[in-house]
């Protein structure tokens, strides 16, 4: 999308209150909906209130400190992708994916059982799953010593930053996109994946089927290494901080900043194993599907524990937090200030485009027509095999090969990350895929969410982002709303992207949530 035809829409501020009145007006989305799932902060499933949650066995567990209240979520999609995957021999479609997405509610399940799947995948992919502990500083130095044999049998699984007795999930795919959310109401934490496929759908599929488990894994291990070192876990040590935090003494303690660092540290170790994961399954399919190695997926994981607020981003994804500017919350009126907290990894932004051409001086074919190699928009992704390994390459056949792969890799899986203390001033934090982007500034995204907020505080605001990006496409292509998504998934792909959005309202406003996808 470019610019000329998004100012053809006309003013942001002119055609807000014209896009709410048409949202009323629109077919019954109803119709379109395929997976809905809800999460309110302080309601049980029968929709009373209450302070904890009874777990399988009975038992009354109390309920963290949260720094969110609710989630919403929506997606749309536009191209047409098969309906299962039959990657690692098809168990992601049999066994995986179907016990994880839950498309019409959060269901709560023991945490336990949940994501320890990973036994079902082919013995040489578990065998490389194990080496987790030491992770290389990049995917493609794997140690082979038994030394880095996975730890966590021996370290406890209980006790740790995302391990509960049982997590509350929800997910579901819209075209080539996936979105995964895990809350813990036992430890007060919040977890949510966005994983934007490209070229098909299998890296997302197999985001969504282990990268939860592999982060946990490696928090775990971090708990551990903590517990030996200073008898503190990761469940002491903020409890110390929140303690810390009611006390009218304030102490800066340099070792907060240290914690914080070892989690960013956990989660790029995790997305590395994932990408070393995803191309060695690659490798060992690609004889009979080369369409793998040119499979990719942009991800976007927003970790919430407390009052912190982890960020990863690779890709084009995006996180928008919502914030009062002088810090202080004052009438509801007030202009909220849109911060992104995520880089956009793509041949458009500067810096990403000189880092590019620096690490190939030797290739005058780096970017061709705004692409990597003539490919690829983004410069950072996980999967893409045949822009970073030859052999990859070299299983794709005719012009689907690149003749002049000369120093690979072109793109990278080094993530941005970023941790975000969340304060009063805070309202809510917006999580959404490049084709939200490519219709809205982040202070567009800002300005309908919260003028929404304030006219439907019990509403979903994630799919009224959608249906407004809904009608600006309609409007930027001719046509109605109902003209356009009458078009069938794969021709509508000329008009928008998949688009996925997750709206996380933070602070402990009650309210009402509920989260759509669309397909």
């Amino acid at each position: 999308m470019n610019g000329d035809q998004i100012s053809a829409f006309g003013s942001f501020e002119q055609s807000t209150k014209v896009q709410m009145m048409h949202a009323q007006t629109m077919t019954d989305p109803r119709e379109e909906i395929k997976i809905s799932f809800g999460y309110n902060n302080f309601t049980d499933d029968s929709g009373e209130e209450s302070d904890g949650i009874d777990n399988c066995h009975g038992i009354k567990l109390h309920r963290a400190n949260n720094s969110f209240s609710c989630l919403s979520g929506a997606a749309l999609s536009a191209n047409a992708t098969l309906a299962n995957t039959n990657i690692c021999n098809g168990l992601f479609g049999a066994e995986i994916l179907p016990a994880l997405d839950s498309p019409t509610s959060f269901r709560r399940i023991p945490s336990s059982q949940s994501f320890s799947r990973l036994d079902l995948l082919s013995s040489s992919l578990q065998s490389n799953l194990s080496i987790l502990s030491g992770s290389p500083s990049s995917p493609t130095e794997l140690p082979d010593d038994d030394s880095f044999s996975w730890r966590s049998l021996s370290a406890p699984r209980n006790e740790g930053f995302l391990n509960a007795t049982e997590v509350k999930i929800a997910g579901g795919a819209a075209g080539e996109d996936r979105v995964q959310a895990v809350c813990s109401e036992e430890n007060g934490s919040l977890f949510c994946g966005i994983y934007d496929g490209f070229n098909g759908r299998d890296a997302a599929d197999f985001l969504a089927g282990t990268l939860y488990e592999t982060i946990g894994n490696h928090l775990n291990l971090l708990d551990w290494e903590m517990e030996q070192e200073s008898g503190k876990g990761f469940c002491r040590t903020l409890h110390d901080a929140d303690q810390d935090d009611r006390s009218s003494i304030k102490v800066k303690d340099t070792s907060c900043d240290s914690f914080k660092q070892k989690v960013l540290k956990s989660l790029e170790q995790a997305l590395y194993q994932a990408e070393s994961d995803f191309l060695h399954m690659v490798e060992q399919e690609m004889d009979d599907r080369p369409d793998l190695v040119s499979i990719g997926c942009c991800v976007l994981v927003v970790l919430l524990h407390g009052k912190n607020m982890y960020v990863l981003n690779l890709g084009d994804s995006r996180a928008v937090l919502a914030t009062h500017s002088d810090g202080i919350t004052t009438c509801n009126d007030e202009v909220l200030q849109a911060e992104q907290l995520t880089i956009s990894h793509n041949v458009d932004d500067e810096s990403e485009r000189t880092r590019l051409l620096k690490e190939h001086p030797g290739d005058p074919s780096t970017i061709v027509g705004g692409k990597v190699k003539g490919r690829l928009k983004v410069t950072r992704a996980l999967g893409v095999g045949y822009l970073k390994k030859k052999t990859m390459n070299d299983a794709l056949m005719g012009i689907l090969r690149i003749r002049n792969l000369i120093s690979p890799p072109y793109v990278s899986v080094q993530p941005h990350m970023s941790v975000h203390e969340i304060s009063s001033s805070d309202q809510f934090v917006v999580l959404g895929s490049d084709g939200l982007f490519d219709f809205f500034s982040n202070d567009e995204v800002v300005k309908l969410v919260h003028s929404y907020i304030l006219c439907h505080p019990s509403g979903d605001p994630a799919k009224f982002l959608v249906e407004q990006l809904v009608i600006r496409a309609a409007d930027c292509a001719g046509f109605s709303m109902e003209e356009l998504m009458s078009i069938p998934a794969g021709r509508r792909r000329k008009y928008h992207d998949d688009i996925t959005v997750i709206v996380i309202i933070l602070g402990m406003n009650k309210r009402t949530s509920k989260a759509s996808t669309y397909l």
